[in-house]
């Protein structure tokens, strides 16, 4: 019986140290140290309404606004996952094609734009790939296309900030930037 005890008391304490107090140090550390980053990276409004998070993509398809990776899993956050289609199934190159007819490029297009992440949620694409949607955007929103440019200069930045390898631009501030503009204007 005293063994059953023993064991019992460092259960609870296993469970304690395990489920209790580490994870609400982690939540302290990080709310501490990246608070902006524990809270999810949200974007609010000016009313102060969560409209989105800067890490995870959301789904946009009208013309006067630059598109997100495509995405396997509909852009939910609660179903993150790649398409897992292989190179040769028809549903991708089907897919791929029906995204490069809507950008209307005869340049070629980064991968970016026609292949998913292997989460289905990046929220970035790469500075070129913002480059080629700009004249589509800037048609469809009655702007200069270096207007656009412009926009995707001050939004682009090096992954990780380290200054290396391709910018990228996230999809969702370059967009809410343009509606700013666009808002400032009227």
């Amino acid at each position: 019986m005293r063994d059953l005890w023993t064991s019992l008391r460092l259960w609870l304490v296993t469970v304690a140290v395990c489920c209790l107090a580490f994870p609400a140090f982690l939540w302290l550390f990080a709310h501490a140290v990246a608070p902006e980053n524990a809270g999810g990276s949200l974007i609010r409004d000016a009313r102060g309404v969560v409209i989105g998070s800067r890490r995870i993509a959301q789904g946009f398809s009208r013309p006067e606004y630059f598109w997100p990776r495509p995405s396997a899993t509909g852009y939910d956050a609660a179903a993150s996952g790649g398409s897992n289609l292989s190179p040769t199934d028809p549903r991708l190159a089907g897919r791929a094609s029906s995204i490069l007819s809507a950008l209307d490029v005869d340049e070629p297009v980064p991968a970016d734009l026609v292949a998913s992440s292997g989460s289905g949620l990046d929220p970035d694409v790469t500075e070129r790939a913002a480059r080629i949607q700009a004249p589509r955007v800037a048609a469809a929103r009655g702007l200069a296309v270096t207007a656009v440019q412009a926009r995707i200069d001050a939004i682009a930045r090096h992954a990780g900030g380290v200054p290396a390898g391709e910018r990228i631009v996230n999809v969702l501030e370059l967009n809410l930037s343009l509606d700013a503009v666009a808002e400032a204007a009227r």
